[in-house]
């Protein structure tokens, strides 16, 4: 019975020295592992060398020997990188063999270090507006003139609702033509179809190339707004003082948004003065243009003047004017233009368009009537032209047709005088 106590009690202690035994073994492993250092400093194996910048070139360094865990003989190379030392700055050594900067001022490359293609960025603060991204482009439309252009008009138009005043700002124009070596030019606005009153600009001097920007104030009423147009015409004084005109720019201001919180500058060419004297019943300015591929003839009526009306009993009388389309002087349709009132000079610009196949354009023909509307009577014809193919039309007329057929899809504009009532 002792003998088997015994044996129990030298097994209990045998079995504790023996987890004493490992748990000492598993401690100092752990120790050797954990508390050494993953490498060993290379004191003087690589000089650092400093550029003109004061920057050093980072440097790639390879350890000798690291203990591997499973086998004390075997080495593993480990890279690592020198960081960059900066001129003119002192290092510290630390009692554990590390080393630190002493504080100092921030480092400031030299000026004559090349800069970076960002060193523009450097004079606007964080977080200001550099103004050179908000630059608007640049305005082309100064420089772009077609052939035969007489000069280019800029202005803009803005109309307050509540006072009824129609505000014209005058801008500038470019590429005037002048009979004279110097131009002295000016412009007379006018509010059609009163052409008795208007406003006139300062006049500049010896310039082709006038900047104006003068601001003018027409008092008109909204109901009447739609049926108005602004005339601009550019004049040169010669040395005697007489007025030379230059071009002109009709601007109907039907469906022109006038109204808004800004003015929107307008730009439009010069047109030149038709030298050809009035005819007996008033002239009329259009534009015709044939589609081949769709088969549209399309017409656009621009203007009449120095129409003879008929005066009806005191009465503000309106003309407008009719297209009509024929084939073989056979009716084939036809449409009105909206009527303006109380003048002999109106303006349209309207735009009708006619079903034609190209088969047909040498027997169609368009016919354009002016006609008045007066109280209780038929509408009185002013005028009337015709233009097409050689069948119906000579002179001007029939040259106008064929301008058109030789430049489709362009608008050709020309002015035509209009033939008795008959």
């Amino acid at each position: 019975m002792s003998e088997q106590v015994v044996a129990v009690a030298g097994g209990v202690i045998g079995g504790t020295l023996f987890l004493v035994l490992i748990s000492i073994a598993i401690y100092l492993l752990w120790k050797t592992l954990c508390l050494s250092p993953a490498y060993e400093e290379l004191l003087n194996s690589v000089t650092p060398t400093h550029s003109n910048g004061g920057i050093n070139d980072l440097t790639s360094v390879e350890q000798t020997s690291v203990p591997h865990p499973n086998n004390s003989s075997r080495t593993k190379s480990v890279p690592f990188i020198v960081p960059p030392k900066f001129h003119g700055r002192d290092w510290v050594d630390v009692k554990n063999g590390e080393r630190i900067q002493e504080d100092c001022e921030p480092y400031i490359a030299p000026e004559s270090l090349p800069r970076s293609s960002f060193h523009s960025l450097g004079s606007y603060v964080i977080g200001s507006i550099n103004p050179d991204l908000y630059k608007l482009p640049e305005d082309d439309s100064e420089g772009d003139f077609p052939e035969g252009n007489v000069g280019r008009l800029w202005f803009a138009v803005e109309y307050e609702q509540e006072a009824e005043r129609l505000l014209v700002a005058l801008v500038k124009a470019r590429n005037l033509h002048s009979p004279s070596e110097s131009c002295n030019p000016f412009v007379k606005i006018f509010l059609l179809p009163d052409e008795r009153r208007y406003l006139q600009s300062k006049t500049k001097r010896k310039t082709l190339n006038p900047q104006f920007d003068e601001n003018f104030v027409f008092q008109v009423s909204s109901k009447t707004l739609n049926q108005r147009t602004l005339k601009f015409s550019v004049y040169h004084v010669d040395k005697l003082k007489k007025h030379h005109l230059l071009g002109q720019v009709m601007f109907p201001l039907k469906n022109e948004t006038l109204t808004g919180d800004s003015k929107l500058i307008i730009w439009r060419d010069l047109e030149a003065e038709n030298l050809e004297p009035p005819s007996e019943y008033g002239d009329i300015q259009f534009s015709l243009s044939y589609n081949d591929y769709l088969g549209r003839l399309t017409v656009v009526v621009l203007r009449a003047k120095g129409l003879q009306l008929q005066e009806d009993r005191g009465m503000v009388c309106s003309v407008y004017i009719k297209v009509s389309l024929m084939n073989h002087n056979k009716f084939i349709k036809c449409k009105k233009t909206a009527a303006i009132l109380g003048t002999s000079n109106p303006v349209y610009n309207e735009t009708f368009s006619f079903k034609v196949d190209q088969a047909e354009l040498d027997t169609a023909s368009l016919s354009l009537s002016l006609l008045q509307n007066l109280e209780g009577e038929k509408s009185h014809l002013l005028g009337r032209v015709v233009v097409g193919p050689f069948m119906y039309t000579r002179g001007r007329e029939l040259e106008h047709w064929n301008e058109m057929l030789n430049k489709p899809k362009e608008l050709v504009k020309r002015w035509h005088a209009l033939s008795g009532r008959t």
